[in-house]
This record gives structure tokens, sequence and C-alpha cells, in this order.
């Protein structure tokens, strides 16, 4: 599985409502300058994170966008499955795929559903919070 620029950008436009929204909605032409996102890209990646409940906007003069809930609330698993098509590690592991006619005699279907689970499992471990506050190193 390849994490997307909608996956990645994804998270970095709600880290940025974070950083930035604490007191005021964010604007799409603001994130979009300090990611170096262009507009019209943002607009898309924010329509998902909208539709999965993550954003709401404000219209008018002051409008934006604003998280629905705190950084702590949001995990990383969440964030990607709302942004990407897919972060299922192999094609037989996706929601839409049809039901592989070799699953139940398939050797490697095992380790598959394994291994998703394990990364599922670290991904909703990680909050929009320790994002933030970069709590990881190499």
């Amino acid at each position: 599985m390849k994490i997307s620029t909608k996956g990645r950008y994804a998270l970095r436009v709600l880290a940025d409502i974070a950083e930035h929204g604490t007191d005021k909605n964010v604007s799409i032409r603001e994130m979009a300058e300090r990611q170096e996102i262009s507009d019209k890209y943002l607009e898309g990646i924010v329509a998902r994170l909208s539709a999965a409940g993550f954003v709401k906007s404000g219209r008018g003069k002051y409008g934006g966008y604003r998280l629905t809930r705190e950084p702590k609330d949001y995990n990383v698993y969440e964030i990607l499955n709302a942004a990407e098509d897919s972060i299922a590690l192999v094609a037989c592991l996706e929601d839409d795929a049809d039901i592989c006619p070799r699953a139940d005699s398939c050797l490697t279907m095992p380790l598959w559903t394994h291994l998703q689970h394990r990364f599922r499992e670290c991904m909703e471990e990680i909050s929009l919070q320790d994002v933030m506050d970069r709590k990881f190193s190499v």
C-alpha cells in the first residue's frame, strides 16, 4: 500500500486547521499558501474531510474551516480512510473487492489479513495531536 498525496495532504490540512484555527476559521487560501498545495486540489481534500464530518465550514467574510473535534480525538487511520480511495494492503482486502474465489484456499490470505489488522491498529493508536506534537523519531 502506498499512501497517496490525498492522504498525506489530509493529515497536513487537519494539522494546519488545528494549529491556526483555535479561535477562527481557516480559509482554503491560507492553508494552500502555508502548505504549498494548490487551492483547487485542497478543495477536493477538504470536501472529503467535510463529508467525513472532520471539519465544518463557515461562510462570509470570516469563512473557512474548523475542526469538529479536538486534535487528540482524531486518529490517523480514520483520516487516511476518509482521504484515500483505499488503504488496503492488497487488492483482495479492499472494501469493494469481489470475494476472491481462492480466498478459502489461499495460503497468503491469513497473512494479508493479519498485516492489515496490525497496520490498522497502529494507525488507530496515533492521534492528530501526536502528529502535531512530533512524537515520532526514526
